[in-house]
């Protein structure tokens, strides 16, 4: 669990809402169900309209990670291709054939596979660097997602302001309904903005940030993997590879 996810979306709401009550106004003005729907849905709709339904899917999937990051310990991966390269410079390559099943990371899996199979270094490099990219590229389609809807939430809330005043204008001879009506102006642009900046687009910012931590572990790995396939000392293996971490 990131706790500072949690931390930061709990901090920034709550706030707002302290603002609110600070100011003498009441915490149920600011629920107003139909600013929501407006905003939410008409997001949404926007989000999926410009998106093929891969990168979306693979985008909302890609939210837990705001809370629940991917698996990312480059000190055991470290620790693990050093391991490799000891067992290869004493026993050949083939003798790391046994380790294939232990490995749940595909993208290591096949980078060992490679290494076993004798791939020449910089083919070995080539082919594994080509599927880092694919699977960067993919990952921030999925994480743009959430920036793209961080730019339609505020004039979509806009929108929903403006809808909220012609209400007030068609009903200017019932004070009874303009209330209503302008509470949902302005508490449309709220959610708008709000959303925007408190939640889409710090998940975007968040799911690159992982996104980039990921691309610099399997590049590490292949420095390692290429290091193994030329016959280079265990020790200068892992001196490279700690080069990567911060």
């Amino acid at each position: 669990m990131d706790k500072t996810s949690l931390i930061g979306i709990t901090l920034g709401i709550a706030a707002i809402l302290s603002g609110q009550v600070l100011e003498g106004g009441h915490i149920s003005s600011l629920v107003q169900p139909t600013a929501f729907l407006i905003v939410v849905g008409g997001t949404l709709g926007a989000v999926m309209l410009q998106s093929p339904l891969p990168v979306f899917r693979n985008g909302m999937r890609m939210a837990k990670w705001v809370f629940v990051p991917p698996s990312s310990n480059h000190t055991d991966l470290i620790a693990q291709t050093t391991d490799w390269s000891h067992i290869a410079r004493k026993e050949g390559l083939l003798a790391l054939e046994e380790r294939l099943d232990t490995l749940p990371d595909p993208f290591v899996r096949k980078g060992l596979q490679l290494l076993i199979d004798g791939v020449e270094p910089q083919h070995l490099r080539d082919v594994l660097e080509v599927e880092i990219d694919a699977w960067s590229a993919q990952m921030r389609l999925g994480a743009k997602i959430w920036e793209s809807a961080g730019g339609y939430a505020p004039t979509i809330g806009i929108l929903g302001a403006v809808m909220g005043l012609i209400h007030v204008m068609e009903n200017l001879s019932d004070p009874s309904r303009l209330g209503s009506g302008i509470a949902v102006a302005f508490v449309a642009t709220i959610y708008g903005v709000g959303f925007a900046n408190l939640i889409f687009l710090p998940i975007s910012k968040k799911l690159l940030a992982h996104v980039a931590s990921g691309v610099s572990q399997r590049e590490m790995l292949v420095d390692g993997l290429v290091g193994i396939a030329s016959g280079d000392n265990p020790r200068i293996i892992e001196s490279r590879m700690q080069g990567y971490v911060s």
